[in-house]
């Protein structure tokens, strides 16, 4: 692509503004529409947030990226792949590119129960599990199982729709929940039973053309919303990278045996793989096994990695959508990145919108990356769960985690909560 990049970016959290940071580093970008963005997308260069259209509208989004010269599409989040912005735009908007999968490929992270037959068919180690979408055989698969279980909504539940009992009863209220409650909507309308895996988890990103993968280091995302991984699953409330769980020989089986099959597998049944697709992998004694795909960039994992990634991100999303990443390297600083996501009180439950915040100016190699919040008439308020996240890069993780703390103490808003035992784990050991 000769042309500077007018670019179409789809989402409002930290993922989007950690995304716009690191495009307006390179010089291929000229300008970034952020469809809604928010109030850290808004205080950037460059950059113009657009929240008079909707994310899910995508007639609106193709008139106006026709409108205002986009040349590149980018979304953020899984919503607008699984409803299939990309097969929307390819046909409305064909000489705009995109860097994301088709609504077909999307499937892989749009139903659990699709993914997990895809990991059987193509020998890809992940734990043993059922689909079932009558409730009935559901509890009575329940009853007859000796190990542990996690249940999960097949379907999208914004990172919250997996459950780990404890119990026979509470696997049981889990399942009632999900299946009869409607806890998460249709997401629940199937879900998948597998058995619980133990081990480190660890998140690992990796860029497609559909042929050749480029994956950035290991990160370990922290779900839990309270210290020492308790309380309810979140979005996630904190990353760091890379991780040492997984050594280099590790990682290159994990490669080998694992992401290459799962792309080429893609494309051999004629769902080519464009974009980011993200792992989250369980290491057990057995190696390692595949909890679940992601079809787009993580969040907070993406604020840590896009810090550490050297390469210029438009470069890859543009060899990506173009098929040419075979000749692009992905090359990364040998630092390690730390990020602590804020959150507002409350949270994963119901929680105030509309505080008012107030930051204070970062120490060097800290960036504070907006999700939930807005900026009006110069003043910026909370405006969902996760607020705002503090991201640091040093020479050694402990640097980068005191970094990140430091920048945290930049961030001032009423009820305002965050864990203090981010990367705590690995420091330990």
């Amino acid at each position: 692509m000769t042309n500077k990049l007018r670019i179409l970016l789809v989402g409002n959290g930290g993922r989007e503004h950690a995304i716009a940071w690191k495009l307006l580093q390179s010089p291929l970008v000229s300008h970034i529409f952020v469809v809604p963005g928010n109030g850290g997308t808004a205080a950037l260069p460059n950059v113009t947030n657009m929240s008079t259209i909707s994310a899910s509208d995508f007639p609106a989004l193709v008139q106006f990226a026709q409108t205002s010269a986009v040349n590149f599409l980018i979304p953020g989040p899984e919503q607008p792949l699984v409803d299939g912005i990309v097969d929307y735009f390819a046909l409305h908007a064909s000489q705009i590119q995109a860097f994301g999968p088709s609504g077909s490929a999307a499937r892989m992270e749009g139903s659990k129960t699709f993914s997990k037959d895809f990991m059987k068919r193509h020998g890809i180690p992940t734990a043993a599990y059922a689909n079932f979408s009558v409730y009935e055989e559901a509890r009575a698969y329940l009853e007859g199982v000796a190990h542990n279980v996690v249940i999960k909504a097949s379907g999208l539940a914004a990172g919250k729709g997996v459950i780990i009992p404890q119990s026979k009863e509470e696997a049981q209220a889990a399942l009632r929940e999900i299946m009869l409650d409607k806890e998460f909507g249709d997401a629940g309308d199937e879900v998948v039973v597998e058995e619980f895996l133990e081990g480190d988890e660890l998140s690992i990103l990796t860029f497609s053309d559909g042929k050749t993968i480029r994956s950035l280091p290991p990160a370990q995302d922290h779900k839990r919303i309270g210290e020492g991984d308790t309380g309810p699953n979140t979005g996630g409330m904190g990353t760091y990278a890379p991780t040492k769980i997984a050594p280099a020989d590790v990682l290159e089986k994990i490669h080998a045996e694992i992401l290459q099959p799962t792309v080429d597998g893609m494309r051999d049944e004629g769902y080519e793989f464009r974009g980011v697709l993200f792992t989250g992998l369980m290491m057990t004694r057995a190696g390692p096994k595949v909890l679940e795909y992601n079809v787009r960039f993580g969040d907070p994992e993406t604020q840590s990695l896009l810090a550490l990634m050297e390469s210029d991100l438009a470069e890859v999303m543009v060899a990506c959508a173009e098929g040419t990443l075979a000749e692009t390297e992905v090359t990364v600083s040998h630092k390690s990145a730390a990020t602590v996501v804020v959150a507002a009180g409350g949270y994963p439950g119901s929680y105030a919108k509309g505080t008012v915040m107030v930051l204070d100016p970062v120490p060097e190699d800290v960036v504070l990356f907006h999700a939930g919040t807005s900026l009006t008439n110069h003043i910026l308020k909370t405006s969902g769960g996760r607020v705002i996240a503090s991201t640091a890069t040093a020479g050694t993780l402990e640097e980068a985690v005191q970094k990140a703390y430091k920048g945290v103490e930049c961030i001032h808003f009423e009820g305002m909560q965050f864990r203090k035992d981010i990367a705590g784990r690995a420091l330990r050991k």
